[in-house]
């Protein structure tokens, strides 16, 4: 349904050509990598600051729409789209680097802005921001969704490295979380509740994140194996013994051929374990030297390692477009991404049944994933055409996320609940955590407008009166 006419008009006032609604940058803005179809909201803003947001939000607020805050459109679970109607809020043009503090190792950033963009502002200094989910994220999305990625299992998340935000609530209030100091015990943890929080508790416009001191020597590794759980025992037992491994990747042998034809690659098709290592030149030699007795000790084919900076991008490259490249295993088809994360002690049991799981269904679903924390996807590949194989990739995608849970895991390690994902939150919290989320959503958008039908599952019907 078209928007009010007076938020509309208030809108195109205000923003003149950055308020559209033309159909081909609503639907751009309603598709992303998810098996949803495109689901456009009925108009897109295009903020250039934070008074844009504040004045959009507002007006917005006033005739009760939607809002839904867009960054790069790189989602896999419907986080963005706009299934109740309303306004986009695109904020891929707040992306300037405001601030680079190199002496505190921070730097603040606008939310449209990427983490290549701040590795490429930052690299003279010396400095690096670790987090890295593959596609060129925006740091604002990264934040909202508590994103990860391949160093995580060194460096940690979006919640360990975002040290401020600076938010705009549904009542179009403008608030900063914290102050920048390393430590503070003063009230509640404002930032933390934001970080995760999916655009639905308020419109993240501003980030400052940690940064880290450039390693002296950076080197990457190759190993392959038989199985994917003779893959997986050698980074647990990496763990174990305190490698301060700084990523720790498994791609199966069906990724690597997509990988393969894809990026162009000659690597051999069996489960492969893709590391690297950071430090001084003599620490990094001694990490791959233990990695590769481990390896060895559990059954590696081969182990191959190098510091060339050449070699390195092109590995990690073929890494990041693994998503992409699934996808041509089976052209057309839609993606059912899972995100399971579990203890490291349940990793091995926990792949193995999904092996097994993949295997009795016939689905092309290839596995990969960051290891190295407990975190795996199986990409779970269907025609959209093709309504029983849609069903069939929808119960094996739901079903390895109620393993990781049995397991006790959570049904999304890096990639957010978005809409996909919420029924589960059930599970992983139970009826008296969700009913603590559902009140503090009421709370702080009393009225509903921030990316409604996100990250919390609908009340029962005898509890729809209490709230």
């Amino acid at each position: 349904m078209p928007l009010p006419l007076g938020l509309s008009s208030a809108l195109r006032e205000r923003l003149s050509e950055r308020f559209s609604t033309a159909q081909a940058v609503r639907d751009q803005h309603g598709r992303d990598e998810s098996p949803y179809p495109t689901t456009p909201p009925d108009a897109v803003v295009f903020a250039e600051s934070t008074d844009d947001v504040i004045a959009v939000v507002r007006a917005c607020n006033e005739h009760a729409t939607p809002v839904i805050a867009f960054g790069a459109g790189s989602s896999v679970e419907g986080h963005f789209l706009a299934f109740e109607g309303g306004v986009c809020l695109d904020l891929s043009r707040m992306n300037r680097v405001l601030e680079i503090d190199a002496e505190n190792m921070t730097a603040t950033v606008q939310a449209g802005a990427t983490r290549t963009q701040l590795n490429t502002e930052c690299r003279h200094l010396g400095l690096f921001f670790p987090i890295d989910p593959g596609a060129d994220a925006s740091l604002g999305g990264m934040a909202a969704t508590r994103a990860s990625g391949t160093n995580a299992v060194r460096y940690g998340t979006m919640r360990e490295n975002t040290l401020s935000l600076t938010v705009v609530t549904a009542e179009a209030r403008l608030l900063r979380t914290s102050r920048i100091t390393k430590k503070s015990s003063a009230g509640y943890d404002l930032t933390r509740i934001f970080v995760g929080s999916e655009g639905t508790l308020g419109i993240i416009t501003e980030v400052t994140v940690r940064l880290y001191p450039q390693p002296e020597t950076i080197a990457a590794a190759l190993c392959g194996f038989d199985s994917v759980l003779d893959a997986v025992r050698t980074v647990m037992q990496t763990v174990q013994v305190g490698v301060p491994v700084a990523r720790a990747e498994l791609v199966d042998a069906l990724t690597i051929r997509a990988v393969n034809a894809h990026s162009r690659t000659g690597l051999t098709e069996v489960p492969t374990l893709m590391l690297e290592f950071h430090g001084s030149a003599a620490s990094v030699q001694e990490q791959a030297q233990t990695v590769q007795a481990l390896a060895r000790d559990n059954g590696a084919r081969s182990f191959e390692w190098s510091a060339n900076p050449e070699e390195r991008s092109r590995l990690w490259a073929a890494r990041h477009h693994a998503f992409f490249a699934c996808l041509q295993l089976k052209p057309g088809a839609r993606a059912f991404t899972t995100d399971a994360c579990v203890p490291m002690s349940k990793l091995g049991d926990c792949i193995e049944a999904t092996l097994i799981d993949i295997r009795e269904t016939g689905l092309t679903c290839p596995l990969f994933g960051h290891v190295g924390d407990g975190n795996f996807h199986c990409l779970v590949l269907a025609h959209p055409g093709d309504a029983d194989e849609m069903a069939a990739a929808e119960q094996l995608n739901q079903r390895t996320m109620q393993r990781a849970l049995q397991f006790g895991g959570t049904c999304t390690g890096e990639h957010g609940v978005g809409r996909h994902k919420r029924e589960l939150l059930l599970d992983e919290f139970g009826e008296a955590g969700v009913d603590l989320m559902r009140r503090l959503k009421a709370a702080w958008d009393p009225k509903g407008i921030l990316n409604p039908g996100k990250v919390l599952p609908p009340p029962a019907p005898n509890q729809q009166a209490a709230h």
